[in-house]
C-alpha cells in the first residue's frame, strides 16, 4: 500500500480488490509516474444515514444522469461522496439546485433536506 495518499490532510479514498488498487487523494499528492485521472470535484452528501434510509444516493445522482454528468461515487460509513469531472461542475450545480438540492459550500456540495 503506498504511503503518498494518506499524506494527505484532505479527502483521500483507497480500494483494493482483486483486480485493481484505487487511490483518491489531492492530485499534488500523486507522484508523476502513477496512471490518473485529474480534474474532478468532490461533493459530500450530507450525513450520517442511517443503512435503513433508501434512496438518498439516488435523489443526488438521478438528476445528474439524466443529464449525461458523468459520475464517480465512493461511500463510506457515514456518508457518500460524489466526485464529478470539473467541465461539468457548473451544470452540476445548476441540475442538482432545479432539483431541490442545496449548494452549502463553494468546496463542496451537500444534500440537504427539501
Amino acid at each position: 500500500m503506498p504511503s503518498w495518499p494518506v499524506s494527505s490532510t484532505h479527502f483521500f479514498s483507497i480500494t483494493r480488490t482483486s483486480e485493481e488498487l484505487s487511490i483518491v487523494c489531492p492530485e499534488d499528492k500523486i507522484p508523476s509516474d502513477v496512471k490518473v485521472s485529474t480534474r474532478w470535484t468532490c461533493l459530500k452528501i450530507e450525513g450520517p444515514f442511517a443503512f435503513t434510509q433508501t434512496g438518498i444516493l439516488t435523489s443526488f445522482v438521478g438528476p445528474l444522469s439524466s443529464h449525461s454528468i458523468p459520475i464517480f461515487v465512493i461511500a463510506t460509513f457515514d456518508t457518500d461522496y460524489v466526485l464529478i469531472p470539473e467541465e461539468f461542475s457548473s451544470t452540476a450545480h445548476r441540475v442538482l439546485a432545479e432539483s431541490g438540492h442545496q449548494l452549502v459550500s463553494t468546496s463542496e456540495w451537500l444534500n440537504r433536506s427539501r
